[in-house]
């Protein structure tokens, strides 16, 4: 019961701080350098923990994480226009490989690959954040847009819910059973049900607020019609579940259970952030297919 409530309490805050941090810009950038931050130290952590013969630097691969966020952020929103503000991460990423040479480690290639693995496990899917809120408008102007990446959130707790919901009551047939016992495809398929539903309410409330605004003599189109904002759904909820094998698989391959307990009830940043790596890079992707129809 007091787990129950610790998990609860830990919960409500985390979706709160999701949710609040999109209202404005500065406030979403900070989180998510910080939410980068935390997870690239907790996986550098568990890599040279759990890892035989490896030891990657896990200052460095944090910091550039960080950097490699910022950067995309402060590209795609128009306050650092040039691509050179990419410069000082591509010199640290040569560093690291380079540095290897002359730290005489029993097995430099695991250290090359782990850290590369930090960097495109968890800096470029986070930096995606940036990418979905900085849209180019009609006008020519970079806007700043928080429904889409927090509709991808969004996506994901109600995917989460609905599998266990439905996997509870009629969950029968296994979906990975190697890796994750407990999911099933009644839930999987009862998850993308529950998101093809929170697609069409956030399509309505984005007709709705584009209504508002025209009203008040501000111009403005809503930012999809609905059918693209079901496949957004879908196409998140598919890949927050792989993304969600994937970490199972690393935990696996470690043998641990939990990530790390930063969390209380909820474990490490991978356990909570897991579906969001693979979900995000996804829906840029569909984004900006589905953008060429």
């Amino acid at each position: 019961m007091k787990n129950l409530i610790v998990r609860t309490i830990t919960g409500v805050i985390f979706v709160a701080a999701i949710v609040s941090c999109f209202l404005r810009p500065q406030a979403m950038i900070l989180l998510f350098a910080l939410i980068t931050a935390l997870t690239t130290w907790e996986f550098c952590g568990l890599v040279n923990d759990r890892v035989a013969q490896t030891s990657i630097n896990r200052l460095i691969c944090t910091v550039a994480a960080v950097y490699f966020f910022l950067a995309v952020c402060g590209y795609v929103s128009g306050l650092t226009p040039t691509s050179a503000v990419f410069i000082p991460y591509l010199l640290t990423i040569v560093y690291l490989f380079i540095s290897e040479l002359y730290l005489k480690q029993k097995n430099p290639l695991n250290n090359w690959a782990y850290t590369m693995f930090s960097q495109m496990y968890i800096a470029l899917p986070f930096s995606m954040v940036g990418v979905l809120a900085f849209n180019s408008g009609a006008d020519g102007n970079v806007h700043f847009n928080y429904l889409i990446p927090l509709s991808v959130f969004i996506f994901l707790w109600v995917s989460d819910t609905g599998a266990y919901c439905v996997g509870s009551l009629i969950g029968k047939h296994k979906l990975f059973p190697r890796i994750s016992p407990g999911k099933s495809w009644e839930g999987s398929i009862g998850g993308g049900v529950f998101v093809v539903a929170a697609a069409c309410i956030i399509s309505y409330f984005d007709q709705l607020q584009t209504s508002n605004l025209s009203e008040s003599g501000m111009q403005a189109a809503s930012l999809m019609p609905m059918w693209k904002w079901i496949g957004l759904g879908l196409t998140v909820c598919i890949f927050g579940t792989w993304g969600d094998l994937v970490e199972s698989l690393f935990k696996r391959t470690l043998g641990i259970k939990d990530s790390g307990n930063i969390l209380p009830g909820h474990g490490g940043m991978l356990d909570r952030f897991d579906s969001s790596l693979m979900a995000l890079p996804a829906a840029v992707i569909y984004l900006y297919t589905v953008s060429l129809v």
